[in-house]
């Protein structure tokens, strides 16, 4: 096949260009996409048949960028690419959440989506390319997909929405959204904003599918030109339709019989759902129960399924026996555990989070090396999922896609209700002790109250709701469900999960599974969601109605300050061993940090005594001498003619012979002054020429009575020095350095 082109123009004048039959031409389907400097490859492979006994829809999709593609090596002692990021996680996750709805119920191969960066050119962001190149990548394959789809960014700026902003308009903008649609309807929505309104909130939806809209057809056009229109035959699911027929005629009363009985224990139900399946498995001849059992428990699911939506389209009654609108019990306490900094425990229904609030300093920051990544990151919210909290008897494993992904989206939702000056480094762990229902949104509340309770003095408390949805295909009936379990979010159309403070909304997630949801269903389910939001919210400001007036005992305090860019290097010292004796001395950490208006330091200890140490030795450092003030400082060398006393950091000052006493010393023997003493000295005077200092201890003696300042002989009677008579001044040479010749004053 011959490379084949379509250009998409944006509203800004930027193209984006898909290009077929000219790289990875082995895989099933792949797309070469370039916008500017930005290049992306997307391939697509699928297996030829399923796996056997699979019965779901195997999908793998990667996303990764290339260090090479920013000309960057990648850091660590391997210098090359590792396990993905949380970023290329998370950008893959938004591919996944859009595909995966659309590929066909009985399509059971494994296929696995790969997107690779493989230039970049710092400008144009190419996670938000990501959609559009993987399913251009299934537009020319042969495989099936109810596509195409695409995602695009949109934001608002200078209150104008953007399509595709750049990563320097992304950081003028107060609402940022990723959308992924077909030509039809939306199926997926992810981002943050600074507390907007619902209508603002649709009116970036519809800005951001009329966009995808051309980016869908474009796709249609490309896979038509590349004459991949027609997808493979497959068979992956033999059925037998008598026995479906069967399972639903004697399972269906049954199942709604247990939907509609509206128990609270999700326990209770699984077994008396499962008891109906086991029941009729049972029944069969048992010649023909093993072979037909996985037949059973597929159709039953989709019997079960049924009697639960119908049970809430026509008599409202929900699984735990809740109306629509109505919100699960809730109950939450803060300063649960003695040893965070912060923590609280947030219960709604069958989901529990217990979260803790860990303060810290400049040491704590994340720091980001991503590929177009890179700084540090004060605010960290970190989100687990174990299996116990779900009674699964399963190993605590490492952090899954899901755990990254959940708590990102906390992390968005309460990052902007962070103060900006903030002196602390916060990190908030949410455990989830029980699930059924957003945990995500559990963690939110949990993470609001383990703030308030550390003593952040966060901008507004924020809460989070999930909302669901409940469609009948064959009519206009429908019904908004807020506060969903997780078997309504399973057996659902909807998983809109929006968080905010009383005054907007500050992130929102949301996954679509069915066609042709309206934006009059959106707009019903955002504003029913806000009710929802200000009933949790009401509960949080019962149990906490302010942050903790002062941090508990056992938090590090910190002080910062601002010094002249001048004076950090003083600060640091060689190799810094100036900031290392300071935290060895005082016991506090203390760190420094380059700014535009000078060195921001900050001093952070357990204690008062070790940051007024730290603060004390780090004035002494940048304090700028002054004449008359009285220093105590250590004698450094001694001379014939007096001593050099350090009396600052860094600063010594000459204390003269006749300065070291009211009496007339004749050698510095006599003044009982050794290296290493400390003294108290006065400064004296500062030479404005050479900026050398002078200093005086007997200016702090008393003067005895009667003294005066001895006479000082006539130049003529005035001794010579051995060695024969002083030459002249001109036969003496140039001055080395301009000034004065001889001593420190």
């Amino acid at each position: 096949m011959n490379p084949i082109k379509k250009t998409i123009e944006l509203a800004d004048g930027r193209t984006i260009t898909l290009e077929t039959g000219k790289l990875a031409k082995q895989a099933d389907g792949a797309v070469e996409l370039r916008m500017g400097g930005t290049m992306l490859l997307a391939t697509v492979v699928s297996a030829k048949e399923a796996g056997e006994g699979v019965d779901f829809m195997p999908l793998q999709v990667e996303y990764k960028e290339k260090f090479s593609s920013a000309g960057r090596f990648p850091g660590g002692f391997l210098k090359r690419e590792g396990r993905a990021s949380d970023y290329e996680i998370l950008t893959a996750r938004l591919v996944d959440r859009v595909l995966r709805p659309l590929f066909p119920d009985n399509y059971h191969a494994d296929t696995f989506v790969n997107i690779t960066l493989y230039s970049s050119d710092g400008e144009d962001m190419p996670d938000a390319l990501a959609g559009l190149a993987a399913s251009a990548a299934l537009a020319v394959s042969d495989i099936p997909f109810n596509g195409p789809i695409s995602e695009v960014r949109v934001a608002r700026i200078d209150g104008r929405f953007v399509i595709d902003p750049t990563f320097e308009q992304l950081e003028r903008a107060d609402m940022e959204l990723m959308v992924g649609a077909t030509y039809d309807n939306i199926m997926m929505v992810e981002g943050e904003m600074n507390e907007v309104s619902e209508a603002d909130l649709l009116a970036a939806l519809k800005a951001a599918h009329e966009a995808i809209k051309v980016q869908c057809k474009a796709q249609i056009e490309l896979a038509e030109a590349a004459g991949k229109t027609v997808k493979r035959e497959y068979c992956h699911e033999v059925n037998d339709e008598e026995l479906r027929a069967d399972v639903k005629t004697k399972c269906y009363d049954k199942a709604y019989a247990v939907a509609k009985a509206g128990c609270a224990d999700k326990h209770w139900r699984q077994d008396s759902f499962d008891a109906i399946c086991d029941e009729y498995i049972e029944s069969l001849p048992e010649d023909e129960r093993e072979e037909k059992t996985p037949l059973v428990k597929r159709y039953y699911h989709d019997v079960e399924k049924e009697a639960v939506r119908r049970c809430i389209l026509d008599e409202g009654i929900r699984l735990d026996g809740r109306k629509t609108t109505e919100i699960r019990p809730i109950w939450c306490e803060v300063d649960y555990l003695p040893g965070p900094h912060g923590s609280a425990v947030f219960t709604r229904g069958e989901t529990q989070s217990l979260s803790t609030v860990t303060l810290g300093t400049k040491l704590d920051e994340k720091i980001l090396d991503d590929v177009l990544n890179q700084g540090r990151e004060r605010f960290l919210l970190h989100y687990n999922f174990p299996p116990f909290s779900t009674g699964e008897a399963k190993a605590v494993r490492g952090v899954g896609r899901r755990e990254i992904g959940h708590g990102n989206l906390a992390h968005r939702a309460l990052k902007r209700m962070f103060p900006d000056d903030f002196p602390y480094v916060c990190r908030v762990v949410s455990d989830i002790l029980e699930s059924n229902g957003s945990s995500s949104m559990a963690t939110v509340c949990a993470g609001t109250l383990a703030l308030l309770d550390a003593g952040v003095k966060m901008k507004k408390p924020v809460s989070g709701i999930a909302m669901g949805l409940i469609t009948d295909t064959e009519s206009p009936k429908y019904a908004i469900l807020s506060d969903i379990l997780g078997d309504e979010d399973h057996l659902g159309d909807m998983d809109f999960k929006v968080t905010g403070t009383v005054d907007g909304i500050t992130a929102t997630q949301m996954d679509i599974k069915c066609d042709g949801l309206s934006y009059e269903i959106l707009e019903k389910a955002l504003m029913q969601a806000r009710d929802g939001r200000l009933h949790i919210l009401d509960i949080i400001n019962r149990t906490i109605p302010a942050p903790r007036e002062d941090y508990k005992p056992h938090v590090p305090r910190i002080v910062t300050m601002l010094i002249p860019k001048e004076l950090i290097g003083a600060v640091i010292g060689p190799g810094g061993k100036v900031i290392q004796g300071i935290q060895e001395a005082s016991g506090a950490t203390v760190s420094i940090d380059e700014i535009d208006e000078g060195g921001y330091i900050e001093v952070a200890a357990s204690n008062k005594e070790s940051i007024d140490k730290a603060l004390a030795m780090i004035n002494a450092i940048v304090e700028l001498p002054e004449e008359g003030k009285v220093y105590h400082g250590k004698v450094a060398s001694i001379m014939d003619f007096g001593a050099f006393v350090q009396f600052m950091p860094n600063r010594d000052g000459l204390l003269h012979i006749s300065e070291i006493s009211w009496d007339r010393l004749e050698n510095m023997e006599a003044s009982g002054l050794k290296e290493g003493d400390e003294v108290d000295v006065k400064l004296i005077e500062i030479d404005k020429k050479t900026g050398k200092y002078r200093l005086s201890m007997r200016a702090l003696l008393p003067k005895p009575e009667g003294w005066t300042e001895p006479q000082r002989a006539p130049r003529g009677d005035r001794p010579r020095r051995e060695g024969g008579d002083r030459p002249r001044r001109d036969n003496r040479g140039p001055r080395r350095d301009g000034g004065n010749r001889g001593g420190n004053n």
